[in-house]
């Protein structure tokens, strides 16, 4: 569930109404959600699979330079090189689907996570939104991530400054 408060400080970070959330998943150094956790189908029947969807937009903003800068280009080659790292990463997308599907099944999605796992490195949005809200140890890129926008977020809260 989340408090009306928290709807309005999702809201006011998306500049939208929030769509499918169920919870705040995490919340950044300010104390405000940064990551909500997300319905697999979305109000209006649109499947969804991002489970964790980043709304921070100081935390947004400083992946999207890093994915500017080709740290996911770096990511995917380090993946197809590095067997320990695979591995990891495909029990984060197991991890992943496991999460969604207590949330419910929906077949369109079915076996597909998000943020390209397993295979792929898609989106450092995805990776740190699973990163943050499953903690340390799950989501080895995400934590990457995680690690390379350390200190994004101290900076004033995520709106309103």
């Amino acid at each position: 569930m989340i408090s009306d408060s928290d709807r309005e400080a999702i809201e006011a970070q998306l500049g939208r109404k929030i769509r499918g959330a169920v919870e705040v998943a995490h919340r950044c150094e300010c104390g405000k959600p940064d990551v909500v956790k997300t319905e697999p189908r979305l109000p209006d029947g649109t499947p969804f699979p991002t489970v964790f969807y980043m709304t921070c937009p100081k935390a947004t903003a400083a992946i999207g330079t890093l994915e500017a800068n080709y740290v996911m280009r770096e990511m995917q080659e380090r993946l197809g090189t590095d067997p320990e790292l695979a591995a990891a990463y495909q029990k984060a997308h197991e991890h992943y689907l496991a999460t969604r599907e207590a949330l419910g099944h929906v077949e369109e999605i079915d076996g597909i996570s998000a943020g390209g796992m397993p295979d792929r490195v898609k989106c450092l949005h995805v990776l740190a939104g699973h990163a943050l809200a499953a903690g340390p140890g799950v989501n080895p890129l995400g934590d990457e991530v995680v690690a390379l926008i350390a200190g994004c977020q101290s900076r004033g809260t995520c709106v309103g400054e």
